[in-house]
């Protein structure tokens, strides 16, 4: 061995520090779902994708009045128009078709609305936590008298002032559901601003807006990912609600809410058409409530932890 070989050795061995024998850290993973979760995600992707192809998958339009009676059991088949695979309504229209085409307006609708309540909300909520002062207590005060008002009282006295057109029923729910959202991003963002790097970051001198984008969204945005699966639930849950009374979605357009009030009457000649409609809002709102519930709920709620173990 050369003099130069053991001089290159010698300065390696002195270079390295008791930190160079740690092993390297673990390679972040993709989130890991169990089957339980696995299967709420099957299930929320197929009912995403039905509202895209759904009334092109469907055997029958959703206005169709095809069948020879009302109430009729599933698997009937109608002489040259096809197979009613889950029986007909009490209008004898094709209750698979319905639910098909309804997925549009119950899960569409929906997350639409999810989707502007949070816009809103978490917005309103961070620019709270951040600026603080007058504008937080502003806020606040008009935040708690929404959330005051009974939720299904305070929708029932907006579409009937204003209509329940599909547009006017976005809103209503997005106005409902914000006032939530502003309480929980208030809290995150009011968290997260008493942290080292926020006030280093105040003490460099930069903007709000940058600590607002840098430094508190990309904190919170774990757990407000999570919430927006259950404030989805709870749309579904409030646009159905508002179906089902007569003053969501209005006939002939399908929707899952409508079809089981329409056809409670059906329940008492044994038929299973109300049910249907029912099991299709459960399988949404459960495989939802799966999917949080395994992201959340597993080491101890951590989330940060879910994400690369």
């Amino acid at each position: 061995m050369t003099d130069a070989t053991q001089g290159a050795e010698t300065e390696a061995e002195e270079g390295k520090t008791i930190y160079d024998e740690l092993p390297d850290a673990p390679p972040k993973k993709k989130l890991k779902l169990s089957w339980t979760g696995k299967i709420g995600v099957a299930l929320v992707a197929f009912w995403i994708i039905m509202v895209i192809v759904g009334p092109w998958v469907a055997p029958f339009h959703e206005a169709d009045i095809i069948a020879d009676d009302s109430y009729l059991g599933p698997g009937y088949v109608t002489e040259g128009e096809g197979t009613h695979w889950l029986g007909t309504d009490y209008l004898e229209r094709d209750i698979l078709s319905r639910i098909l085409w309804g997925a549009r307006m119950t899960v569409g609708i929906s997350f639409i609305a999810t989707l502007l309540a949070y816009a809103m909300g978490v917005t309103a909520g961070i620019a709270a936590a951040v600026k603080r002062g007058w504008y937080d207590m502003i806020l606040s005060r008009i935040n708690d008298a929404i959330l005051s008002l009974p939720t299904i009282m305070l929708g029932l006295l907006i579409v009937v002032a204003f209509g329940s057109s599909i547009p006017i029923l976005i809103g209503t729910a997005a106005v409902i559901y914000a006032s939530s959202v502003f309480r929980i991003a208030r809290a995150f963002g009011q968290e997260i601003m008493v942290m080292d790097y926020v006030e280093a970051a105040q003490a460099r001198g930069e903007t709000i807006w940058w600590i607002i984008f840098r430094e508190v969204l990309p904190n919170a945005v774990m757990p407000l990912a999570t919430d927006f699966g259950l404030r989805l639930v709870f749309v579904v849950l409030f646009i159905s609600s508002l179906s089902f009374l007569g003053l969501g979605i209005q006939p002939p357009a399908a929707d899952w809410g409508s079809m089981v009030r329409q056809n409670l009457e059906g329940l008492q000649y044994g038929s299973l058409a109300p049910v249907w409609p029912a099991l299709a809002i459960a399988s949404f709102t459960i495989a939802i409530n799966l999917i949080v519930d395994d992201v959340s709920a597993k080491s101890g709620g951590d989330l940060a932890k879910k994400m690369i173990s």
